[in-house]
């Protein structure tokens, strides 16, 4: 994945999109005071300089989908996994709570589940039929929408293909941002567009040096 922060406008509706999309409940009062909300993906806001000279940046945070995940060497019980595909994702049932992997991700993008999810029964409905309700007191987080892809592979099997590069599997926060500011694909596909933004000028990675090796690549604001 690529964000770029130029286009970036933080109206958040990846954030919604995400929620919406991964079966995410919405937060109680009880849970926002006690700075418990779940949501996959964060817009961290950074305000810089004093009054009124001050710069306001965006930063869209979620799973980094590390190709050398710390959480995943911590994890007692192999509950954190990283697939063939690069997806780091959690297996649910065999998570035991004990919260090593939130501790050892240094983006703090791993959230524990403090309290049963639940709906108002108008949004009941609206709950994804592809994604699992995860339980009270397990460990979760952004899968960049593995059900997507598993859709997209079931799709290209039955037609007797491989999964494009490209267009076909596209998490919700990409395919709702109305700037168009996130770009999804294959990194080893060096024709896709995001490969090709992963090398330009503007590309970093958060925390890289922590030897991490992050998949989402930002592109700096220009000056």
């Amino acid at each position: 994945m690529v964000i770029d922060l130029d286009r970036c406008s933080g109206c958040r509706g990846c954030v919604v999109a995400c929620k919406q999309e991964n079966n995410i409940a919405p937060s109680t009062q009880e849970q926002a005071e006690s700075s418990r909300m779940i949501s996959w993906i964060n817009v961290i806001t950074v305000v810089e300089g004093d009054y009124p000279d001050t710069k306001v940046r965006l930063l869209p945070m979620l799973c980094q989908q590390c190709e050398n995940p710390p959480c995943v060497r911590v994890c007692p019980v192999g509950a954190t996994q990283k697939s063939l595909q690069g997806i780091v994702g959690q297996i649910y049932p065999r998570c035991i709570g004990c919260r090593y992997c939130a501790s050892a991700c240094p983006y703090q993008v791993k959230y524990f589940n403090w309290f049963k999810p639940s709906w108002p029964r108008e949004f009941e409905q609206s709950r994804n039929p592809s994604v699992c309700v995860r339980p009270k007191g397990v460990i979760e987080k952004c899968t960049f929408c593995v059900q997507r892809l598993q859709r997209a592979r079931d799709q290209a099997a039955f037609e007797g293909r491989k999964v494009r590069s490209e267009g076909e599997y596209v998490p919700a926060c990409v395919e709702s941002c109305p700037a168009k500011a996130m770009y999804f694909g294959d990194l080893e596909d060096r024709s896709t567009q995001v490969a090709h933004l992963a090398r330009d000028v503007r590309a970093f990675r958060v925390m890289d040096e922590l030897g991490t090796g992050p998949n989402v690549i930002y592109l700096k604001e220009s000056t």
